[in-house]
């Protein structure tokens, strides 16, 4: 755990929820460019939850290469909760 989150309790879990959210995206980036067996209940529980996460960004880009619109469109939705959730856990250390 961060030592900047150590005085809120909401912060350091609004911290932990946003790294998780962000680590499921990125397991999903791994596991597409890896070529998973998306046969897999654990490929197909991870690929739906990111999918879920990513909703608003998944389709965002319109590379011609699949890989590309698969990485910026997820990596950018695990970009936007890293950012997003340790802002508002910054912010509620200062209250």
């Amino acid at each position: 755990m961060s030592p900047r989150y150590r005085g809120s309790q909401a912060g350091r879990i609004i911290a932990v929820v946003a790294d998780v959210m962000a680590a499921v995206i990125f397991l999903w980036i791994l596991m597409y460019l890896l070529d998973a067996n998306g046969a897999n209940d654990f490929v197909r529980f991870v690929h739906d939850t990111a999918r879920w996460l990513a909703g608003w960004s998944h389709d965002l880009f319109t590379f011609d290469e699949e890989w590309a619109r698969v990485v910026t469109g997820y990596g950018l939705a695990a970009v936007v909760y890293l950012v997003v959730g340790h802002a508002i856990a910054n912010r509620t250390q200062r209250y």
